[in-house]
């Protein structure tokens, strides 16, 4: 069947390239022609692992190409997803909504046939009505339904997870449009992965509950955390022990400088915007914001306490600056609030991300960026593990310190243990919910 992806962001992008590779003739569409040319070169625009096999693949077997032209992507298109940005909208914390109504509005104007307007980016509930009045509006003798089809893919992960779900989830108004989205994820049917068909508001509440829930563990874990450090507890033995508890489960129970992301700060907000429009206040979730927030800041004097005195005039390394490792992306990273505070502060911040330079170099003004953790911590007064990329859990601690004015480390990953620091060299450490320490104490 011939698919159209309106908006070639992250979501759109692997999705699109993902349909295409369940067999389907996919369009993927962007105002960006920037961006459409790079994707024409066979070049990706984003970090992604495997993405880039993945199109290379697609577009030679002819089911994937790329155009601005969203009207003849459009036409005979039996499936157009809306895959556009969602961002926060400045002073209320709601979800922004202006690019996915201008998508349904060009949509309308486009459609030539019966085709199934679906969804897929993270909007607040009643969205989707929202979608089909527009359209209808735009365009009243157009033949159309409206789906909801969020996405569930993690940035690093996000092909494994499209092929591979814990579940699809899709909400429709009546079963012609049900058919449609069985046949556009008829691989994932034939291979028995849980597919839920539901009404358009469930499927528009399920995944802004899936976000805040995950956040909320890892923001539990985090509050955890401050208190085993002060009880003399062990975080990462709590976590073990709490998650092997099958109610609880092991996953998001891993403490450190908290959450980030093109999601879960943004869906967390637009979730208790959601709450206070419809006088059912979100409590948990709102006071899940307010500790990461705050955690955020405690990763700060975490740092910051590892000196004696004012950091002016210091040098840090600071290892990973992406929100998560395997991807590229910066929004919402830890290291935009901890980066910022050590220059302001008066240190000296050096930075090495396998990914994170082509964002972070506008993003973090003033640091010096280095290809390499060894030579990031030549003569540094500290060194910070902010990201867990796989290079950084192998490091060779005892020619890292050798290499420092003054051996000290932040492990704000929880990567290392104090065995291994002492072990090492380094005069101090400190993890996130595990007891510092300092040679001379």
């Amino acid at each position: 069947m011939k698919i159209a992806m309106i908006g070639t962001g992250y979501v759109g992008l692997v999705s699109g390239v993902c349909f295409s590779d369940f067999g389907h003739d996919v369009v993927c569409v962007d105002k960006n022609p920037e961006k459409i040319e790079i994707l024409e070169r066979g070049e990706v625009p984003i970090y992604e692992p495997g993405l880039d096999a993945l199109i290379e693949k697609n577009v030679a077997a002819g089911r994937l190409s790329f155009t601005t032209d969203l009207a003849a992507a459009v036409d005979g298109a039996e499936a157009v997803f809306i895959a556009v940005g969602t961002p926060t909208r400045r002073g209320d914390g709601h979800a922004d909504l202006t690019f996915v109504m201008a998508a349904a509005e060009e949509i309308a104007a486009a459609l030539t046939g019966y085709a199934v307007v679906v969804t897929k980016s993270t909007v607040p509930v009643g969205t989707n009505r929202q979608v089909k009045h527009t359209i209808a509006k735009a365009n009243p003798e157009a033949e159309f339904d409206v789906a909801s089809n969020p996405e569930f893919l993690r940035e690093g992960a996000a092909i494994d997870d499209f092929m591979r779900p814990d579940r699809v989830v899709v909400g429709v108004q009546n079963d012609r449009a049900d058919d449609v989205m069985r046949e556009v994820y008829r691989p994932l049917y034939l291979r028995d992965f849980p597919i839920l068909s539901t009404d358009l508001e469930s499927a528009e509440m399920i995944k802004y509950a899936a976000n805040a829930f995950l956040a909320t563990k890892i923001t539990f874990i985090n509050e955890i955390a401050a208190l085993c450090e002060r009880v003399g507890a062990d975080v990462k033995k709590v976590s073990h022990g709490i998650g092997l508890d099958g109610r609880i489960g092991n996953k998001f129970l891993h403490a450190g400088p908290g959450y980030g992301g093109s999601c879960f700060p943004k869906d967390t907000r637009a979730l208790a915007r959601i709450g206070q429009e419809h006088g059912v206040p979100m409590q948990i979730t709102e006071t899940v914001i307010q500790v990461n927030d705050e955690v955020r800041r405690r990763m700060v004097d975490k740092v910051l306490d590892l000196f004696d005195g004012p950091v002016t005039g210091k040098t840090i390394a600071v290892l990973g600056v992406t929100f998560k490792p395997d991807t590229d992306d910066m929004r919402e990273a830890p290291s935009l609030t901890l980066v910022p505070a050590l220059i302001g502060a008066g240190a000296k911040v050096r930075v090495v991300d396998p990914q994170g330079r082509h964002e972070g170099e506008a993003l973090l003004p003033g640091v010096h960026w280095t290809e390499d953790a060894y030579k990031a911590v030549q003569n540094a007064d500290a060194v910070v593990i902010l990201t867990e990329w796989n290079e950084f859990r192998a490091l060779d601690l005892k020619r890292l310190a050798n290499r420092m004015s003054y051996p000290a480390m932040a492990d704000l990953r929880n990567i290392y243990s104090l065995r291994d620091a002492k072990r090492a060299g380094f005069k101090r450490y400190v993890s996130v919910g595990r007891a510092p320490y300092q040679a001379d104490e």
